[in-house]
């Protein structure tokens, strides 16, 4: 078993994957800011505390993101003084397509992968496609609309669950440079996703399809952010609704 200090272990996806790690034997760090119970203190902007954070251990899974500009600069930060506390494995979340689709965030994303893959540290960079979470966002963000949006094209969603297993599978493993993509058990429209929400939000407002001249429209409808082939998760975009509560309206 690995010793495993986990960024962003507090957030959407770490929190489950802390909990896989542990149930799986691994010792888990959490690496906050603010410090706290169960967790150890650090900054990735300023790299405060981070050298000893690390020290003794063996896996980084680095899932912490502020969906900003710090991101890039906090993943420096990171991966370099991974190489200076001999991390064996430097486990990197990214999102599918973000090679093929000209969105800014997604700029950034390209950006922390080139920065794993050119570090000394062995590495594993794992793309997923959407979490379920992401998707009840978009359509919970539209509350005050007459309407409900949803965009031309398909996605993915992936339950973050499943994404933690895959990555306590990649921890127990040796680094594999760019892992296979993961996607959800479901490749389905926005509007069918759309409709879904609806129905369990009890919202009657109708769903119009939506598209954006640009590049990175077309990079969705054209379906690089899907995953060919079999699917890795099992839970549904239903099964997330049955066990949350999103706004009516």
């Amino acid at each position: 078993m690995a010793t495993v200090l986990v960024t962003g272990g507090t957030g959407t996806l770490g929190m489950p994957t802390v909990t896989a790690l542990r149930a799986a034997g691994h010792s888990v760090r959490v690496l906050s800011r603010r410090g706290g119970v169960d967790t150890v203190p650090g900054d990735l902007v300023t790299g405060a505390g981070i050298a000893k954070a690390l020290a003794d251990v063996d896996v980084v899974v680095h899932l912490a993101t502020t969906g900003g500009k710090d991101d890039v600069p906090a993943a420096h930060t990171l991966v370099s003084a991974c190489a200076r506390a001999d991390v064996r494995h430097l486990v990197v979340i990214s999102i599918v397509g973000i090679d093929e689709i000209p969105f800014s965030y997604y700029r950034l994303k390209l950006e922390i992968e080139s920065l794993a893959e050119l570090s000394p540290v062995p590495h594993t960079i794992l793309r997923t496609t959407q979490f379920h979470s992401f998707v009840e966002r978009f359509f919970t963000a539209q509350g005050l609309l007459p309407v409900r949006f949803a965009p031309s094209f398909s996605l993915q969603p992936i339950a973050v669950d499943d994404v933690a297993t895959r990555l306590t599978e990649i921890v127990g493993m040796d680094a594999l440079g760019r892992a296979a993509d993961i996607g959800g058990p479901e490749q389905r429209t926005a509007h069918d996703l759309a409709q879904a929400w609806s129905n369990a939000a009890g919202s009657t407002r109708p769903i119009w399809p939506l598209r954006i001249p640009g590049r990175t429209f077309s990079g969705f409808a054209a379906g690089h952010n899907l995953v060919p082939g079999a699917p890795y998760g099992t839970s549904t975009f239903e099964d997330y609704l049955e066990t949350h509560h999103p706004l009516a309206g």
